[in-house]
């Protein structure tokens, strides 16, 4: 199922069907979120578990170490992107590998945010440097993926560091090829490895030509 916000965004992308496509996620991928939003919920006397997966349950109080409920975890994301998204930096090595790969391939920014926060994440990206058409998304990711990669006949990679959007994208899209991004060393030792993804990796730096030799192909 894909929003009618995001089937809006899809159908004004302006592909080119023989040209290799990148889906590329933002946060945790592109930029910094996770040192960021620990930032934001330090203001609030608010921190992460480490020992559990980001937002399953892993947000509590400072305090008493009391869990938020998903409700309220929840809120407190969308407040964090309703503040934050403008000031948010980039992780090292993404600008310079997403302008190179440009050059061979279109890029679609797939992004799970609130809607709303959608200008202020195209503002953010530009501002950095990154021009790319942005798509914001709800739910699983496999639906807008399939979507938006129908439009191509050359090949198709998805990088993201959610395991649960990597797997979504693999039943719905499996002529894809995926490439889980795991920036947090914290969190990557809480995922067990995906046996369907071309390449598992915390660097650009071993990403970049991974991904060039993809989408020509190799």
């Amino acid at each position: 199922m894909i929003s009618e916000p995001t089937l809006a965004q899809i159908a004004n992308l302006q592909l080119r069907s023989n040209r290799p496509l990148v889906i590329c996620d933002v946060d945790e991928v592109v930029v910094h979120f996770t040192r960021d939003f620990e930032d934001f919920l330090g203001s609030l006397e608010l921190e992460l578990d480490p020992s559990r997966m980001l937002f399953n349950g892993n947000i509590r109080q400072q305090k008493n170490q009391t869990l938020l409920s998903a409700e309220e975890s929840e809120d407190v994301v969308v407040q964090f992107f309703a503040e934050r998204t403008l000031e948010m930096q980039t992780i090292d090595g993404a600008v310079d590998a997403l302008h190179n790969i440009g050059k061979s391939a279109d890029v679609v920014m797939l992004t799970n945010l609130p809607h709303e926060a959608g200008d202020d994440r195209r503002a953010n990206l530009a501002g950095h440097g990154l021009n790319f058409p942005v798509v914001t998304n709800s739910g699983p990711k496999g639906p807008a993926i399939r979507k938006i990669a129908s439009q191509v006949s050359a090949p198709v990679v998805f990088i993201d560091d959610s395991p649960g959007f990597i797997t979504s994208a693999f039943h719905h899209a499996p002529d894809v090829h995926l490439i889980h991004f795991l920036h947090d060393e914290r969190y990557a030792r809480l995922v067990a490895p995906l046996d369907f993804v071309s390449l598992r990796t915390d660097t650009w730096q071993e990403m970049h030509p991974h991904v060039l030799k993809l989408i020509a192909g190799n």
